[in-house]
């Protein structure tokens, strides 16, 4: 993944956190002042649904989801690869299901207002289908990379603290390397 690919989806992470916190805060401190702003909790909703997929992706670009891995992690490389393979190939069908009914929702949603906020829902239902686009794609990337290089699809390689193109990741460089349970 480019690094500048990488970089604006932070920004626009960080910018969609912000505009939650900030909607949250305005909202109660109108209504502390007896003159709420109805639609910012609507909206702080709807930001917040874009920020979940965007914080999936970026977990998904470090491969740090969580997962249990405690008796996977104990098998030999070569099973633990194939696992991964299989479950790579189960979570794309996933996605896809996921975001062809989240298309299909979206256009149900065109003229359904949310909330008091006075914009369509599907502005929010729509975060679905571009999540699962975006999600499918990073895990196609890390599945085509492991086959070509041999890596594995979503766990980190046994030892290493990041990916090559997470050098912004927290604890890049630190002495402290990335331990799996089977390590333990």
């Amino acid at each position: 993944m480019s690094a500048a690919i990488a970089r604006i989806e932070d920004a626009v992470g960080r910018l969609l956190l912000a505009a939650v916190v900030l909607l949250v805060f305005v909202g109660a401190l109108s209504r502390s002042l007896n003159h709420p702003i109805i639609w910012s909790v609507d909206m702080a909703q709807a930001v917040f649904v874009w920020l979940c997929f965007f914080g999936a992706l970026k977990a998904m670009r470090l491969k740090a989801h969580i997962g249990v891995d405690y008796f996977v992690a104990k098998l030999p490389y070569p099973a633990r690869r194939a696992i991964e393979f299989v479950l790579a190939i189960a979570v794309l069908a996933f996605l896809a299901t996921m975001g062809w009914f989240g298309i299909k929702l979206t256009l149900l949603n065109t003229a359904r207002i949310f909330g008091d906020s006075g914009i369509s829902y599907a502005w929010v239902t729509a975060a679905v289908p571009a999540g699962c686009l975006a999600l499918f794609l990073m895990v196609g990337a890390h599945l085509i990379r492991a086959l070509r290089f041999g890596g594995l699809v979503f766990s980190q390689e046994p030892g290493a603290v990041g990916d090559a193109d997470t050098s912004d990741a927290p604890g890049h460089g630190d002495a402290k390397a990335v331990r799996t349970a089977g390590e333990l």
